[in-house]
């Protein structure tokens, strides 16, 4: 699939994308919507990739959605780029909500992703991103929940991921006013782990993931991941501990393992032989398909 609105890199195991409507301070389209969704499935389908890092291409990350069309924009019936299409429903027959669909598809990634708010991330353009696994900040990057200043809700199942992130009442307190806040007060808030100079950002962004790709298993982080969202859900401690208890079995006797203790004690490098394509465990806790 050719990208009109977002690009897509990979290089020595890291993957980019890039949301790139630069002139349009990368607002959300139902193209990019799609080419979200399938640069994600091309991400998991590719072994080679171990980490991804997502960024905007000019002074924003994601001004929100195109409000181009006007009053209608959010109007289920004059509007196709907010929802995901005629054939993409709820089981009520209502068109489910367009960013929804890329942060559930994030959520579901096999490969840890790193957020890169390079500049302005408002409305989908910070709710598509909370199921990233890390998010750092430009000191130029601004954040805003402004949904109930456009008459509409918080969307991309954010009245979910946001609560578990930065807790009810810091959620309740950005989406209430819907103001638009800096960087720092993201950093405060538990939105993003790390704040840098404009420049320093992808750097720091590429050294996280360079230190997953070169270090880890990517059966281990890929299980892992699944793991922690999924026990956001979980109603005890003990649903964690069995879940752990079955994938200790299934991987303590696998190649990565044994390669990854006989490393340590050979002090070298690991060379983890096991793929995420062929070798993640049936076990392995995984998010609704729809």
């Amino acid at each position: 699939m050719a990208y009109a609105e977002i690009e897509y890199e990979v290089q020595d195991g890291i993957a980019t994308v890039t949301l790139n409507r630069p002139g349009k301070m990368n607002a959300y389209t139902f193209t990019m919507r799609n080419e979200m969704l399938d640069v994600f499935d091309r991400i998991d389908a590719d072994d080679a990739v171990r980490a991804v890092v997502v960024t905007g291409a000019g002074r924003a990350f994601c001004a929100g959605a195109d409000l181009s069309g006007g009053g209608g924009t959010f109007d289920k019936e004059k509007s196709k780029d907010m929802f995901a299409g005629e054939d993409d429903v709820l089981e009520d027959g209502t068109p489910r909500d367009g960013g929804g669909t890329v942060a559930l598809r994030i959520a579901r990634c096999l490969k840890p992703v790193i957020g890169a708010f390079n500049g302005a991330a408002v409305g989908v353009g910070v709710t598509m991103t909370l199921p990233m696994d890390v998010r750092l900040a430009s000191e130029k990057a601004k954040f805003g929940f402004v949904f109930a200043r456009r008459g509409i809700v918080t969307e991309a199942a954010s009245s979910w991921f946001l609560p578990r992130l930065v807790g009810i009442a810091q959620a309740m307190e950005w989406a209430a006013t819907g103001r638009v806040f800096d960087a720092q007060e993201a950093l405060a808030g538990r939105l993003v782990s790390r704040v840098y100079a404009p420049d320093e950002l992808l750097p720091a962004a590429y050294a996280l993931a360079r230190e997953i790709a070169d270090n880890t298993s990517a059966v281990s982080v890929a299980t892992i991941r699944r793991l922690m969202w999924s026990g956001l859900s979980k109603p005890s401690p003990w649903d964690a501990h069995a879940a752990d208890s079955r994938l200790m079995a299934e991987l303590g006797g696998a190649a990565d393992a044994v390669e990854g203790v006989t490393s340590f004690l050979e002090k070298r490098p690991a060379a983890f032989p096991m793929r995420v394509s062929e070798d993640l465990p049936a076990n392995t806790p995984d998010w609704p398909v729809r």
